[in-house]
């Protein structure tokens, strides 16, 4: 149980009150994060999907397109990066209180390769979530159009819980 009273372990459970109570809370981190993927107007404009939302882990993907591609054709480091935040970000509200938001204040990003065509999709998870701090971390694979998955990039950050203002 973290600090937050949000169980993010990976550890299964049996007892099924444990299972349908992790499903109803998978469930309203789904719909948490969808909701605030809506009202995020860059990630709707590189076209930003959200494939899954569960308590304490978020997966996102975005497209290849003229939208996310630098000058040599491949995707450029800014919509890699921005996805991996995207998608730590995400992990992180899953964790957070309700009525509250977060916002990242520091991230390092390592880029282990580029690619053209496909998509990519970044996995974020919390590592710890702290009272003040949640520290989080982000995969980021490209799948081409065959289905082959090639690391991309990692990242790890750090993120602050603020009020929720809207």
């Amino acid at each position: 149980m973290s600090s937050t009273g949000c169980d993010v372990s990976t550890a299964p459970s049996s007892d099924p009150s444990t299972l349908a109570a992790g499903a109803a809370q998978d469930r309203a981190a789904h719909e948490r994060v969808a909701l605030s993927l809506a009202r995020q107007g860059m990630m709707n404009h590189l076209g930003v999907r959200l494939l899954s939302a569960t308590v304490g882990q978020v997966e996102l993907a975005v497209p290849y397109s003229d939208k996310v591609t630098q000058q040599q054709g491949g995707f450029h480091g800014g919509a890699i990066g921005a996805l991996a935040d995207i998608a730590a970000g995400y992990a992180a509200l899953t964790v957070s209180p309700e009525g509250m938001e977060v916002t990242t204040v520091e991230y390092k990003i390592n880029f282990l390769s580029n690619f053209q065509g496909g998509e990519i999709h970044a996995t974020g998870r919390v590592t710890k979530a702290g009272k003040r701090i949640i520290v989080t971390s982000a995969e980021v694979v490209h799948i081409n159009d065959s289905g082959q998955r090639s690391d991309c990039a990692v990242m790890q950050s750090t993120l602050v819980p603020v009020p929720k203002t809207y």
